[in-house]
């Protein structure tokens, strides 16, 4: 049999290269098939505090700092308590606690104003750049946030982010908020990944660790530069906007 040196050498070559390409390509693949979001990693909540501040001059902070507080805290005791009532609803009672203790007056255009806040939030300016190059390298997105089906959507809609995301996974479809388990859950079951194939992304240290406890890879968008909780529960990465997540992920 004659064996044509050359034939053998240029299909050696083109074996190599196709090897190469698909190492390349191996190399450059994202950390994660999908990533499921909390709200406030994409959505700017900043204008609620502006707007706090225009309502009640001089006590905007204060008022939104224990609002926010008291926000979480009653999705924990309810979820603890087994008396499940939505995120709009938690909010409105956060809101009604925090300015009476404030002693403020909190008329009804003041409430409607800063509950419908909301319902209209724009992301944060890294978001679209970064959803880009996420959808781009292949990457499936959801959101898995405490938020009701209509702030979702009120805000995808308000920011522009129309038909970025997969999912919109909100824990009233679970009547639980997180880091129950069962609220987690949600993204898992939506996805139909393994766990270890979805990276979680929070916007709060609490999440964080909730989200790793119940065993989600996860990343933390410290936007607020906050100290990890002490729970014993680390994220696997961490940094202050989505650039650095995209550089976690390998995008």
């Amino acid at each position: 049999m004659i064996v044509d040196r050359r034939h053998v050498m240029h299909t050696g070559l083109a074996a190599t290269a196709s090897l190469l390409v698909t190492q390349s390509l191996a190399v450059g693949a994202p950390r994660y098939k999908a990533m499921a979001f909390d709200a406030f990693p994409i959505f700017d909540p900043r204008p609620i505090g502006i707007l706090a501040e225009t309502l009640f001059p001089g006590k905007g902070v204060e008022l939104i700092n224990l609002w926010r507080i008291r926000q979480f805290e009653y999705t924990w005791l309810r979820t603890v308590a087994n008396a499940y009532v939505d995120f709009m609803r938690v909010t409105e009672d956060g809101l009604v606690y925090a300015t009476k203790s404030l002693q403020l007056e909190l008329l009804d255009g003041h409430r409607e104003q800063l509950l419908n806040a909301y319902l209209s939030l724009k992301a944060w300016p890294d978001v679209g750049p970064a959803l880009q190059k996420l959808r781009s390298a292949g990457v499936r997105l959801a959101f898995l946030s405490n938020f009701t089906p209509a702030m979702l959507h009120g805000s995808i809609n308000a920011a522009a982010l129309d038909g970025l995301f997969e999912h919109v996974l909100s824990t009233d479809q679970a009547r639980t908020y997180k880091p129950a388990a069962k609220a987690y859950q949600l993204g898992v079951s939506a996805l139909g990944l393994p766990l270890e194939q979805i990276l979680f992304v929070a916007f709060g240290g609490w999440d964080a660790a909730g989200a790793k406890m119940f065993g989600y890879p996860t990343f933390w968008v410290n936007r607020l530069g906050q100290p990890a909780e002490e729970l014993g529960a680390r994220p696997d990465g961490e940094g202050r906007t989505l650039e650095d997540l995209l550089s976690f992920a390998g995008v």
